[in-house]
């Protein structure tokens, strides 16, 4: 005879499941983050004075150098640019964060709660959603003051936003991976710095593609910023029409060729991550 099924007891039938309990838990470490903002508020002002700089810099001391030709000035052609460039440096955020947090014996503390292991990464790339919010935020009002301007309409301007954050948002999720695998900050921050700078730079993101020959021209068409960079000014309308259009395909569906690389990089470093979160446990 087979034995009666015993019945769930209350706190089990209110148990979410797996999915449902890492977005309410990381929720609540996302909460936790964004309130270091009010007690750490430097941390805020550099984020926000980084993007201003930049924007200035390569509109007036670059500017007259880097000339992309055309009916489009250089600023209006550098915003997405800038833009692309920021939130991917932004992400940085996340490996830093979780790298001082293990410094700080706080993950630790995390996995003595009873909470999902993908709670921590969760709330960590969540909450460095907004440092990039507030990050575009000041750019935009810089680029606006500048000369740049969007030429396409609300809707078109907000999927560009978007898709900036999306982007940003995968990319966090490697620098999440990497965060829990180096012993500090200071590791982190020197390779992110060796591995988005050749990223950003190597790209159309601050010269047109015309700029580019032979092999690196292959490297910069294929260039995942890249991508991002042209379906940013394209769905803000900085595109010049004097300029010839790309041939490459990643160049002439920008947008969805961003949208498979924020898919590749999401099914590749979330399960990445959390992996490496749970060996780190058992390695404590």
């Amino acid at each position: 005879m087979t034995s009666p099924t015993t019945p769930a007891g209350p706190l089990e039938q209110a148990r979410p499941n797996g999915v449902v309990r890492a977005l309410t838990d990381g929720w609540v470490v996302a909460k936790r983050n964004l309130i270091k903002i009010k007690r750490v508020p430097e941390v805020l002002v550099f984020v926000l004075i980084s993007p201003i700089m930049f924007v200035l810099l390569f509109a007036f001391v670059f500017g007259g150098a880097i000339d992309p030709g055309g009916e489009v000035a250089y600023r209006e052609f550098l915003i997405a640019g800038i833009f692309a460039q920021t939130v991917v440096f932004g992400a940085t955020f996340t490996g830093a964060g979780l790298a001082e947090d293990m410094q700080k014996g706080i993950i630790d503390r995390f996995r003595s709660l009873p909470m999902s292991p993908a709670a921590v990464l969760v709330g960590r790339t969540t909450s460095d959603v907004v440092y990039n919010v507030l990050s575009l935020i000041i750019m935009a009002l810089t680029g606006l003051a500048v000369g740049w301007r969007i030429r396409e309409g609300v809707v078109d301007a907000i999927l560009g936003f978007g898709l900036l954050l999306l982007f940003a948002y995968a990319v966090s999720w490697v620098m999440a991976w990497v965060g829990l695998m180096v012993p500090s900050v200071e590791v982190i921050n020197n390779a992110s710095f060796i591995v988005i700078m050749p990223l950003t730079f190597v790209s159309n993101a601050f010269v047109p593609l015309e700029s580019f020959s032979g092999f690196l021209r292959t490297l910069v068409e294929w260039n995942p910023v890249s991508a991002l960079t042209q379906a940013s000014r394209e769905l803000f309308g900085n595109i010049d029409p004097s300029i010839p259009a790309p041939e490459a395909w990643p160049q002439q569906n920008a947008e969805l060729y961003t949208l498979i690389w924020v898919a590749i990089i999401l099914a590749v470093f979330v399960p990445l991550s959390v992996r490496q979160y749970r060996l780190s446990a058992g390695k404590a």
